[in-house]
């Protein structure tokens, strides 16, 4: 048995359940201070091996001995039965072929914290908006329903040129891509083709506009600019990069930042001095919501990498072949690395948590995700300083058999 893992250590099923919403496994703790490189057995029966300690996952997420584009190996370990996988899906294997650097640079221009502060102005608005559509009716209402699942479409829907009226589609779609036990391979690979077919078709319409000049100079989206813009080589993507860069964006651009929303309003309201000392300094918006990105528990399934040469991290040695897991969840409550690290300090800094990750395939959508954060909560706190939890914490639920784990409803009264 490779790396000197035990019988009991290789049946470990993975990933660990939460014993509550707001909570984090308790196997996490146990992992970094007894088994921090752990053979773990995926929900498809594959086995992999688990990182847990941040200088690990850190070291991991940044080495170029492990890759991403490395999980469509034929030996590499499967997260989902079948080919219903997103790390496996054939949008991740068509933007793999386009090469990450590639793509990301071209990518990156639209994404730098100036550009993404100049939507700010457009953020606000569209909080307002939501909010006043919550609390025209009576409370309790539901904050995931109301404002943490709409305001992300929004505003990802008015940056790609995607009509917002198709969210409920996107939806449905995410969920099945980020499904890890929740629906069928088939029902995966159903929803995989519904959406590539999707966007195809709105990229032809955009193609089309372009073409025929009914696209105003200056007020271009990002896909349709992607439809000419040239890489460093001078080429521009193929279709179906553009297919799977569309469907990427509106994967990260919506479901995770909805999701690190509602557990950001919740780990604020479960303790409401959390909630009170913000309203009493609002310098500390900024540091908070590093905060809550650190200390969510509900993302916790981490990014696959795979080994393409032998790597050590500290005493074990994981061979060439192998799929890891590197739980960047369970890194950013590592003891070693953060004082303190199982509670939540709204003023702690520095706070070099591992969210979206680290080295050149961090998070490229980072600066979009915490500028949402930051206006909403900004927002919430002018408009409902009186909000709490309509329920007790430990009712809060969550969407099960998913790679994250978002709240399903967030009660609240103001």
């Amino acid at each position: 048995m490779p790396h000197g893992t035990t019988d009991e250590e290789a049946a470990r099923r993975y990933p660990f359940p939460q014993p509550a919403a707001l909570e984090a496994p308790v196997e996490w703790g146990r992992m970094r201070q007894e088994c921090p490189v752990a053979r773990v057995t995926l929900p498809s029966g594959d086995e992999a091996t688990l990182l847990t300690r941040y200088d690990h996952v850190r070291s991991a997420l940044s080495d170029p001995r492990l890759s991403r584009e490395g999980a469509a190996n034929e030996d590499a370990a499967r997260v989902a039965e079948g080919e219903g996988d997103i790390f496996n899906s054939p949008m991740a294997r068509t933007l793999n072929a386009v090469g990450h650097e590639r793509w990301r640079r071209l990518l990156g221009r639209w994404f730098t914290a100036k550009r993404i502060r100049a939507l700010r102005p457009d953020m606000e608005r569209v909080t307002e908006r939501l909010i006043d559509e919550l609390t025209a009716r009576p409370g309790p209402a539901d904050l995931v329903a109301g404002l943490a699942f709409p305001f992300p479409v929004y505003i990802i829907c008015a940056m790609l040129g995607v009509p917002d009226q198709d969210r409920d589609a996107f939806k449905s779609w995410s969920d099945t891509f980020l499904s890890v036990t929740k629906y069928s391979a088939a029902e995966m690979a159903t929803a995989q083709g519904e959406f590539a077919v999707y966007m195809t078709d709105l990229i032809a319409d955009k193609r089309a506009a372009l073409e025929a000049g009914r696209v105003t100079e200056g007020e271009e989206d990002l896909l349709t600019l992607l439809l000419t813009a040239p890489d460093s080589e001078g080429a521009v993507l193929p279709d179906d990069a553009l297919v799977a860069t569309g469907q990427a964006l509106l994967l990260a651009g919506h479901e995770t930042t909805a999701g690190f929303i509602a557990v950001m309003v919740a780990q604020l309201l479960s303790d409401r001095s959390r909630w009170e000392r913000l309203l009493a300094d609002r310098t500390l918006i900024r540091p908070a919501v590093e905060e809550v990105l650190r200390i969510d528990p509900s993302n916790g399934f981490g990014m696959v990498r795979y080994v393409h040469e032998d790597i050590e991290f500290g005493e074990e040695l994981v061979p060439r072949g192998t799929t890891v897991v590197c739980s960047m969840s369970a890194a950013n409550r590592d003891e070693r690395a953060f004082t303190d690290a199982d509670s939540m300090d709204l003023s702690r800094s520095p706070n070099p948590h591992l969210t979206f990750g680290a080295g050149p395939h961090s998070c490229l959508g980072q600066p979009l995700a915490r500028t949402e954060m930051q206006t909403v909560l900004e927002v919430l706190l002018r408009r409902l300083p009186g909000l709490e939890l309509a329920v007790e914490k430990g009712k809060l639920r969550q969407v099960e058999g998913l790679l994250t784990g978002p709240l399903r409803e967030l009660p609240v009264t103001w």
